[in-house]
């Protein structure tokens, strides 16, 4: 079954690194405390029982169920972590139902260009930290300025087998 994803136009291609232009998309977003594993097992419950209906749509005073996309995104912040889901294309913060669970907002993400590297396996935080510095080098090599927040977005369920993953580090170009 496919799962869609985020749009983007591929800007520079050296595989496994990319430069993306992303169009717009809206988020469903928690911030978390605790350690990564931890905070995305709890981030991901969290927004996933938003999707799967703890929600109210406004207009029909009822729940609605949300289409799962990918990839789910962890990202480092001062007290923690912040998880989000993409939400489908079609649905902007207007259209989609309201959280039920107050620690969950919607956000607008406007366009942006984005410095990207591909990799499989596990999401420790050993290969999360030599892929950012990996991508780093490249981008620096390149002359590109970047954000100094890092991204990891995962795109497959638990049960996939670790070389068969698809995980990307995600940076942020500055304008």
């Amino acid at each position: 079954m496919a799962v869609e994803e985020p749009r983007y136009t591929v800007l520079v291609s050296d595989p496994p690194f990319e430069v993306r232009r992303y169009a717009a998309f809206t988020v469903a977003q928690t911030q978390i405390q605790g350690d990564f594993d931890a905070a995305s097992r709890s981030g991901f419950r969290r927004i996933a029982s938003y999707i799967f209906g703890d929600n109210l749509q406004a207009g029909l005073g009822a729940q609605r169920k949300i289409s799962m996309t990918a990839p789910v995104t962890v990202v480092p912040e001062d007290q923690g972590w912040r998880v989000h889901f993409v939400m489908p294309s079609a649905e902007s913060v207007q259209t989609l139902p309201q959280p039920l669970n107050p620690q969950i907002q919607l956000r607008p993400v406007p366009e942006h260009e984005t410095v990207a590297v591909r990799f499989s396996g596990f999401t420790t935080q050993a290969s999360i930290q030599q892929q950012t510095e990996r991508l780093r080098a490249w981008a620096k090599a390149r002359q590109l300025k970047l954000s100094p927040t890092a991204q990891i977005a995962r795109y497959d369920d638990p049960f996939t087998l670790p070389w068969n993953r698809r995980n990307e580090i995600l940076i942020d170009l500055m304008p």
